[in-house]
């Protein structure tokens, strides 16, 4: 009975697929913030519905930063500090990430096309496993490493294939 309602709601007004991903920031851009923001401190900033694009934040410290459904496209985070930053459903498309640090970060439903990921690390950060693979297709060094880039095929089973070992002969 109590869930009706919310049944309702949802065949009445379906959300769009692509209602998590930013796209259009126009009412939610960082007005207040100086597109400037090179060596700040941010520490533990919340940035909901954010479009930070093109801002620098190089060298910046966002360090326990909330990054919710947020625009990092083109953004300079040249050696920022992004550890343990929680950051779901934020483009960094097309950012430059080289040297920033990513450690311990939650980066689920994030992505990074054409980012910019030289000497960035990514120790025990949290990636869906498309993005991960991405990034590591165009990884070395460090970025590599921190990706566990090479222990990645171990265990994956693709969903195109109809054998494998967890169904064997199926």
């Amino acid at each position: 009975m109590i869930l009706l309602p919310v049944l309702v709601g949802l065949i009445i007004s379906p959300l769009p697929v692509n209602a998590l991903y930013p796209s259009d920031f126009n009412d939610q851009t960082a007005k207040d913030l100086n597109p400037d923001l090179h060596g700040q401190n941010l520490q533990k900033k919340e940035f909901v519905k954010y479009s930070l694009s093109g801002f620098d934040l190089s060298e910046a410290d966002l360090s326990g930063s909330f990054f919710s459904v947020s625009n990092l496209k083109n953004a300079n985070l040249r050696g920022a500090n992004l550890q343990d930053v929680i950051a779901y459903a934020t483009r960094f498309d097309n950012a430059d990430l080289s040297g920033a640090n990513l450690r311990g970060a939650d980066l689920m439903k994030s992505f990074f096309n054409g980012a910019v990921i030289d000497g960035t690390d990514f120790s025990d950060a949290v990636l869906d496993k498309s993005q991960q693979k991405a990034l590591c297709e165009r990884a070395s060094g460090i970025t590599f490493d921190s990706l566990d880039c090479a222990g990645l095929s171990e265990g994956y089973v693709p969903a195109s294939e109809s054998a494998n070992k967890f169904n064997p002969g199926s």
